[in-house]
């Protein structure tokens, strides 16, 4: 004997809806779940059940249809794989004893369909009210194997047909509910029908002439709605996949949030605007009975889950979540005639309205000049026949363009109540986009400020919406997706100490280096989730092969957000790719010179391509290693100070050499152990010959605002022109065959008391480099090792000059240096 709680206030019984999905009723070992948590359930209230069709069936029987109508006889084989799905369930479900009239039901219904496609095949037509009478099968089979097993377990159960329930109007594939007849339906057979368990096929109706019709693709959400606004039930259950809605698709972030509860207008913006968990319909039936939703997991179901309903008490998040719809078309009508003549913007939406056309998105400038409307891209090409024909005589007279179409493009919508008393919601998503080189190509906002919608290229979606969550939702860190560039000496410190600080960056500065592309000068390493640097050189070894190109196109091609390229070559190919890499918006750290000691339109163009894409250009490491140089002399620049003259000791190399040679040992001996010890290029002659140096002092006048190139430095070479012959092997052979020059030259120092220094100057817009005497009271004398020194004299450091000084070589100083310009990215 069932037992009912009374509604008092409206003389009903209290009931609980709950409805579940495609995954939920997959298999026998599914529904048995199902049926556990709708017993459960039953306990407190009688519950109208409402399933889905066995997972993927749908889509099968669509297909089946299609094969037919196109004369394939490969249907056949369809159904046949339907039935032993179907039947396959019944005998994993129901006991031995209880199987027959099931089979045979099952059995009968899919000769009735086989039936249908037989007939298909013959017409070579699938219709709309034929493939929703084909698509049917799907959910009385589910329901009616559902209510089997209920019986076999002796549950006070009753299955019934919502056809016979359910009316709408003749709009096949997407039928339109007769609310007052349907509500009447429904109560009348709840009143007459007395059951603890009521068992409803989802997505299936019918139409007054008895013709079955369907509520959309989804419409089973729609089923348990339409049933639990009939019949005032305390709860709508949403039962599905996944433990409630989160703040983005899963599937396209990383680590998205939980949302516990959310309003109706919030579901409904997320629905709309892509967000699966729930069929956007569902909602406006229980809302006006301000019935909740509960948003459930089947296979989790202590779970929270979400709910749904009139009010929230809102958090501190003033977002509630992201959500976009693929496979958008944007229609623009254009033109001058358009400009304060009434009705323009009437007949556009009326051509769409015939072609049964729906608008997902509107946007019109206030000139009045243009309306755009985003539509599904299936419709496009008829929307453009229908447009460009209904203003034909517009368009002969020149008032306005044929309609531009342009596809392949996606809807971003930001939703959340709290927005509309928020401002600056808007700059900060569109400025978050526009960091990370996300072109928008149109807006839209309602007055009610519930939901931002921005269209934009579908390849920049999945990007966008990690950008927009690591904005709104991500709190904790920020994430850089670094590519790196170079893995010999340099390249391996920079990616030890960045395994080092990793959790410590995480923990203090809430970043996240996440180094995602390792390459070398044959090999590409690549890993969306991050490569793990405990091991990357046995992994780069194993990785196939690739050149710069490559690379650059894998970068692109990923479109990550926050990506940044470090170079930590001495490469001129790789120099090249900067420019394109800046017009993508990723951020490029170089320690390699070549790029800035190019010719001076090169460097400014690519600094002109860091502003204009609104991204970073940063080089502090090309001077001096990992000392302030570049970001010093940057600070007294934008802070209105004048750079008159500079005077430094800039290479490591040179200074390690000639604080190290006394004329015992040989120079080249010298040379070869500065090389050792990663202070030198891979060719020393760029650093002995003075060329590194021409390019430092080259970077720092361009700088401090001087237009320079390589050809106007001066350069007092002291290496012998033989030395610059061949190989590096040859190098260092007629180095030694030059010893009695480079004793020479130390000798004559020594005579004089001073040291041997190689000393770049600026002056007004001159510069030089050479080999000097330096005296005892210098500020260069006092220089050891491989230390730089740089003086800035300008307006305000007239006579007392700003002074740099500390190591300017070494793998792991220059490392460092590129690690803080990577960590200054973020800033």
């Amino acid at each position: 004997m069932s037992k009912f709680r009374i509604n008092r206030n409206k003389g009903r019984i209290i009931m609980q809806v709950l409805k579940f999905g495609g995954s939920s009723v997959a298999n026998a070992g599914n529904i048995s779940k199902v049926i556990a948590i709708a017993l459960t359930a039953s306990k407190k209230e009688p519950v109208i059940l409402v399933v889905s069709a066995l997972g993927g069936v749908t889509d099968q029987l669509i297909h089946a249809g299609v094969l037919a109508a196109q004369g394939a006889e490969e249907y056949r084989q369809r159904i046949k794989s339907l039935e032993d799905k179907h039947l396959e369930t019944v005998r994993e479900l129901l006991p031995i004893q209880a199987q027959s009239a099931t089979l045979s039901w099952v059995k009968q219904q899919l000769n009735e369909l086989e039936s249908l496609c037989d007939g298909i095949f013959l017409l070579g037509e699938l219709s709309p009210r034929i493939k929703d009478k084909l698509v049917s099968y799907g959910e009385l089979l589910s329901s009616y194997i559902i209510a089997a097993k209920l019986q076999s377990m002796e549950v006070d159960q009753k299955w019934t047909d919502a056809r016979e329930l359910i009316l709408t109007d003749e709009q096949y594939g997407n039928a339109a509910v007769l609310f007052n007849k349907t509500n009447e339906r429904i109560q009348a057979y709840i009143q007459i029908h007395k059951a603890q368990i009521y068992i409803v096929p989802g997505f299936i109706a019918s139409n007054e002439k008895n013709h079955t019709t369907t509520l959309g693709r989804g419409g089973s959400d729609y089923t348990g709605a339409i049933f639990a606004a009939a019949v005032d039930a305390a709860t709508l259950e949403i039962w599905t996949d996944v433990s409630g809605m989160m703040t983005a698709d899963p599937r396209l972030v990383q680590h998205p949030k939980h949302i516990p509860r959310i309003s109706y207008q919030e579901a409904m913006e997320l629905s709309h605007f892509g967000a699966k968990i729930i069929y956007p319909p569902t909602i406006q039936p229980v809302m006006k009975k301000s019935i909740p939703v509960w948003i459930k997991n089947t296979f989790e179901p202590e779970a929270v889950g979400t709910i749904i309903e009139q009010r929230v008490d809102f958090d501190h998040e003033i977002i509630r979540g992201i959500s976009s719809i693929n496979g958008i078309a944007l229609l623009s009508l254009e033109g001058s005639g358009m400009v304060g003549i009434p009705g323009f913007s009437k007949r556009l939406f009326e051509v769409l309205a015939i072609q049964q056309i729906n608008v997902i998105l509107i946007t019109q400038s206030s000139s009045e000049y243009a309306i755009c409307v985003a539509i599904s891209e299936s419709d496009a090409a008829a929307a453009q026949i229908a447009i460009d024909k209904a203003f034909g005589y517009e368009i002969e007279t020149g008032k306005v363009e044929p309609v531009k179409v342009e596809t392949a493009l996606s809807i971003v919508a930001v939703v959340g109540e709290q927005m509309k008393s928020h401002p600056g919601i808007s700059g900060k998503m569109f400025g978050a986009l526009g960091r990370n080189g996300i072109n928008v190509r149109a807006i839209a906002q309602g007055s009610s400020e519930k939901n931002i919608s921005a269209v934009l290229s579908a390849s920049d979606v999945k990007k966008a919406i990690n950008v927009l969550h690591e904005d709104f939702f991500e709190t904790t860190y920020k994430q850089l997706n670094l590519f790196i560039a170079g893995a010999g000496n340099v390249g391996g410190k920079l990616l030890a100490q960045i395994y080092q600080q990793q959790q410590y960056l995480k923990d203090t500065l809430r970043v996240q280096i996440q180094v995602v592309g390792i390459a070398n000068s044959h090999k590409i390493l690549l890993g969306d989730g991050g490569i793990d640097l405990s091991n990357w050189k046995t992994i780069l070894q194993q990785a196939p092969a690739g050149n710069i190109q490559d690379f650059v196109a894998a970068m692109v091609d990923k479109n990550l957000r926050n990506s940044v390229f470090v170079d930590v070559t001495a490469n001129a190919e790789v120099a090249g790719v900067y420019g394109s890499l800046l017009s993508k918006s990723i951020a490029v750290v170089a320690c390699n010179k070549i790029a800035c000691s190019a010719a001076y339109a090169s460097y400014k163009k690519l600094k002109s391509q860091a502003r204009e894409y609104n991204t970073k250009f940063l080089f502090e490491t090309n001077v001096g290693a990992s000392l302030p140089i570049i970001g010093t002399l940057n600070d007294l620049v934008r802070s209105g100070d004048k750079v008159n003259r500079i005077q430094a000791v800039l290479s490591g190399t040179l200074n390690y050499v000639f604080n190290h040679y006394d004329g015992n040992i040989p120079f080249a001996a010298v040379v070869k152990k500065a090389q050792e010890e990663g202070y030198t290029e891979p060719d020393p002659r760029l650093d002995l010959g003075g060329t590194d140096v021409m390019r430092k002092i080259m970077i720092l006048a361009r700088e401090a605002g001087e237009r320079l190139e390589m050809e106007d430095i001066g350069n007092e070479y002291f290496l012998p022109l033989s030395c610059f012959e061949g190989s590096v092997a040859d190098f260092y052979i007629e180095m030694e065959k030059q010893e009695a020059h480079f004793k020479a030259l130390y000798e004559a120092a020594k005579a004089k008391n001073c040291k041997l220094k190689f000393v770049a100057s600026y002056n007004k817009g001159a510069a030089q480099v050479g080999l000097q005497h330096i005296p005892a009271d210098s500020d260069f004398y006092h220089l050891y090792g491989k230390d730089n020194l740089v003086l800035f004299y300008t307006d305000r450091y007239p006579e007392q000059p700003l002074v740099i000084k500390g190591a300017g070589a070494g793998a792991d100083v220059t490392a460092s240096g590129v690690f803080a310009d990577i960590i200054r990215v973020v800033g």
